[in-house]
């Protein structure tokens, strides 16, 4: 096993969407390296529960805090919940977003499916960036990672509003990068296929889409999502100090997006 750095040690996390998936191993591996976390949940709070267990379990500790992140007025009271409790924040991972995991064509597109990826992954990466940047720029310093996604690369027939809204993430990222610099720096970290639960669960996976992306991945596997976490706070560490408004892909080779 790769040897874990205490990276974060005496420096506060917060992890959205961390009840499950990705968040959760963010989260703990955020503890592994020394950070108190603050674990966002929408309504999973069962899952939130065990992720706690997990950063205590690794030698640190933290706190829950609920909030839907379409709506500013429940960011404001989260922030305000995580400042009451830590007094600073120094990470923002904003990881929560919406896959529309049901839809497996472009045809079974709805106004409702639309509505809920623009309001969770554009309105409110938007609003948490806005609202957890403005707190971080008075207090002179803080770093927010946003959890984009490689579909942007390549599109996706499957569910083409998924894509829109994580393109829109980078311009969320931009924009921000901008206007925090120098003190804040915000960049967007892009996973590839992470073999998460839900992930498992999609019928497309289990019908042979799985072994045709490891077929088209230089690394030769698709890993589960505590491989990669480490990578997305890398983004936040002092060794990133002069990267901003970027955009980092660790996919195993499969896009090699560049120049």
């Amino acid at each position: 096993m790769t040897e874990i750095y205490p990276r974060f040690a005496g420096k506060t996390v917060l992890v959205t969407g961390a009840g499950t998936g990705f968040g959760a191993e963010i989260a703990a591996r955020a503890a592994q390296e020394g950070a108190k976390v603050a674990i966002h949940y929408n309504s999973s709070r069962a899952g939130a529960e065990k992720t706690l267990e997990r950063v205590r379990a690794a030698g640190s500790d933290g706190i829950l805090v609920q909030a839907d992140i379409s709506k500013w007025d429940e960011i404001k009271r989260m922030a305000d919940e995580v400042w009451a409790a830590f007094g600073v924040l120094d990470v923002l991972v904003n990881n929560v977003g919406d896959v529309s995991s049901e839809q497996m064509s472009w045809r079974e597109l709805t106004q409702e499916s639309l509505d809920a990826v623009i309001d969770v992954d554009v309105k409110g990466t938007l609003l948490m960036t806005h609202e957890f940047g403005e707190r971080m720029l008075e207090q002179g310093h803080g770093s927010i990672v946003n959890v984009g996604s490689t579909v942007i690369v390549r599109g996706s027939p499957r569910a083409p509003q998924y894509a829109a809204a994580k393109y829109g993430i980078l311009g969320i990222t931009k924009s921000y990068a901008k206007a925090f610099a120098p003190a804040v720096r915000v960049n967007t970290f892009a996973p590839g296929f992470m073999e998460t639960e839900r992930l498992l669960q999609r019928e497309d996976w289990r019908n042979g889409r799985r072994e045709q992306l490891i077929s088209q991945t230089p690394m030769g596997h698709i890993p589960p999502p505590e491989f990669v976490a480490g990578t997305c706070l890398w983004l936040a560490t002092d060794e990133a100090a002069h990267l901003t408004g970027g955009y980092m892909l660790a996919d195993g080779g499969f896009n090699m997006v560049g120049a």
